[in-house]
């Protein structure tokens, strides 16, 4: 038995749990912490290392793997970039122009240094052929990058629910390493699921008998997150030993990349800039219909669930790529219309 599959998991939650512990203390110091205010109901000063305290006990545990570090050369130093740029943000609110150049940086990191880009979409064109990117690879990549670090940004807007949602989406791409046989993969994938369960604990109020305080994760942690979920539908999706085809990626991080867009489709045909930001992301409209908060974040990781599902069902039985593809547009397509509809006519 491989005991890297437990003891790496193990020592990647227990620092986390500690530094989760240890880390408010400094953050109130620093004032590196999230205040009520018209738009944020919280109570008190919430300390925002999250985002820290997950990258550390991250890096830590996947350095201490026995596996070839050069094809995350890249990855961690664009991941490095986007957490000193989030905890500057988290600080002092940086510019939209510098949190974008950051993230341009890390995904260029990403792909001239690791080599993980986009090269094709998989077989999506309308005769079954294969879509290949040529010379627009590392100009989608770059696109790709930025725009799932966003979406996961913007559907942080309800406690917990930005790290339930990459938790399924980790979970998925835990099962389809698997399937594929990339344990390599499987083995940094089991270390992301630990630190981000241990987060989700420290994420929620604490038992009044617990000597811990709540954190949230911050811009830093979203868009760590939000890089590490695009790296591996990059890297899995690409090149001869893909254990997964592109479309797929659509489906396990459906929610964020459907409200996302959906919402910046709305701006734009409203003559709104597209990252104006507003209350009618779809835990908006929940929380409108009635719904506590914990209910509208479990609403939307089960439901991310079952659609995350659907994918892993389609890449096992290989279901037909072009089928999925427009299947997920007419997803899309559905809740845009059902969305606007509510936002801007009703």
């Amino acid at each position: 038995m491989d005991y890297s599959f437990i003891f790496y998991p193990l020592s990647a939650a227990i620092l986390t749990f500690v530094l989760l512990l240890k880390l408010p203390h400094a953050a109130d110091k620093i004032g590196l912490v999230d205040s009520p205010d018209h738009r944020k109901h919280h109570e008190g000063d919430v300390p925002l290392i999250g985002g820290i305290a997950m990258f550390i006990a991250f890096t830590f545990s996947v350095l201490m793997l026995d596996i070839s570090l050069n094809h995350l050369r890249g990855f961690f130093a664009g991941a490095i970039l986007l957490i000193i740029v989030g905890v500057l943000d988290d600080l002092h609110e940086l510019s939209s122009t510098m949190r974008f150049v950051a993230q341009i940086l890390a995904a260029i990191f990403m792909a001239e240094w690791s080599g993980v880009r986009l090269t094709d979409l998989g077989h999506i064109s309308p005769n079954g052929e294969m879509v290949n990117l040529n010379w627009w690879s590392s100009l989608l990549t770059i696109f790709a990058t930025v725009g799932v670090i966003n979406s996961l940004n913007m559907i942080d807007g309800i406690d917990g629910l930005a790290g339930y949602l990459s938790l399924v989406t980790v979970t998925a791409l835990l099962i389809l390493a698997y399937i594929g046989g990339d344990l390599v993969s499987l083995k940094i994938l089991i270390i992301l699921f630990s630190v981000i369960s241990v987060f989700l604990l420290f994420n929620r109020e604490p038992p009044d008998n617990k000597s811990w305080r709540r954190v949230f994760m911050g811009d830093a942690g979203s868009m760590f997150l939000g890089f590490v979920l695009c790296w591996f539908f990059i890297y899995s999706s690409q090149g001869e030993t893909r254990t997964m085809s592109p479309v797929i990626a659509l489906w396990i991080f459906a929610i964020p990349l459907i409200d996302t867009v959906a919402q910046m489709l709305r701006r734009l045909i409203n003559g709104e800039s597209p990252f104006k930001p507003d209350r009618l992301h779809v835990h908006h409209l929940l929380l409108d219909k009635g719904y506590p908060p914990k209910m509208t974040v479990l609403i939307l990781a089960v439901t991310a669930s079952f659609i995350a599902a659907i994918g892993i069902a389609s890449q096992y039985y290989a279901w037909s790529e072009v089928i999925m593809f427009y299947c997920f547009i007419g997803c899309f397509g559905a809740f845009f219309l059902v969305t606007y509809k509510k936002c801007c006519i009703s």
